[in-house]
């Protein structure tokens, strides 16, 4: 399937979703502060994790108490349990990374080769597994941003895209558990085409632009039409709404501006 996902068979009533809690890591910038606006204009309660007070209280100032902001350290096993824990969410977002440091392999120390294995993957396994562990409620899902570097490599930052396929294999290996106990649970990855519209993104296109030797808006071309986080937030919803448990779910997409593809090889 490519677009938008089609409304067959939602996990959660239209009415069960509206009164649901999500909680979304990394919610107070790019694709994270988009997904949580969007769940929140489709009255989801939005419990937000990021590092630093500031753009989370922002955030709660635009979108009210149906925001829930929370600081803290994403690759904390113990806050990943007592959040989940405490608030019980329908729909988990596992969002967090960090901006990846630019630079060929010569380049490169071990420290920040493996940045993105220590934030991103470390973040993933720690909520993935506490999802299961507790576990998260029948009918829930848990969907992780994996991205399209982890299906095409990405030789100027590091580590990032050998991460980035991690949280895709960790999201695989969480569904198969899920099936294999009953649980009920979805576990999806979502995997981003690059874009220029996050800092994350920005400073990658910069890299690649230049160690291709051409400018960036040619360099974009091949991307076109760019993918917005606005997108990615209503993939989000989307999602959580209208896909459903049991073997024939989908486990990974790729998003692009031009919407949502199923992946199906591993």
């Amino acid at each position: 399937m490519s677009g938008d996902l089609g409304n067959k068979g939602a996990s959660m009533l239209p009415a069960e979703f509206t009164r649901s809690t999500a909680l979304v890591t990394g919610a107070s910038r790019g694709f994270g502060r988009a997904i949580a606006t969007e769940l929140s204009a489709n009255g989801v309660t939005v419990v937000g994790v990021a590092r630093h007070a500031e753009p989370l209280d922002e955030l709660h100032d635009e979108l009210g108490d149906q925001f829930v902001p929370v600081v803290g350290d994403v690759t904390n096993a113990d806050l990943a349990r007592n959040l989940i824990e405490e608030h019980s969410p329908r729909i988990l977002v596992l969002n967090a990374g960090a901006t990846p440091v630019m630079g060929c392999l010569r380049e490169h120390t071990w420290e920040s080769f493996s940045r993105n294995w220590e934030v991103d993957t470390q973040h993933a396994f720690h909520w993935t597994r506490e999802a299961l562990r507790l576990p998260l409620a029948p009918g829930s899902v848990v969907i992780a941003l994996s991205s399209g570097a982890a299906l095409r490599g990405s030789p100027l930052s590091g580590g990032y895209a050998g991460a980035k396929a991690a949280v895709r294999f960790i999201s695989a290996y969480a569904a198969e558990e899920s099936r294999r106990d009953n649980l009920g649970i979805r576990f999806v990855a979502l995997l981003p085409q690059l874009t220029p519209v996050t800092d994350l993104g920005d400073g990658a296109v910069a890299a690649y632009a230049a160690h291709e030797g051409i400018d960036v808006d040619t360099y974009l071309q091949r991307f076109q039409p760019i993918l917005r986080p606005e997108r990615v937030g209503k993939a989000i919803v989307e999602l959580s709404r209208d896909a459903e448990p049991g073997n024939e779910q989908h486990l990974a997409y790729l998003i692009s501006g031009a919407g949502l593809q199923e992946i199906r090889s591993p």
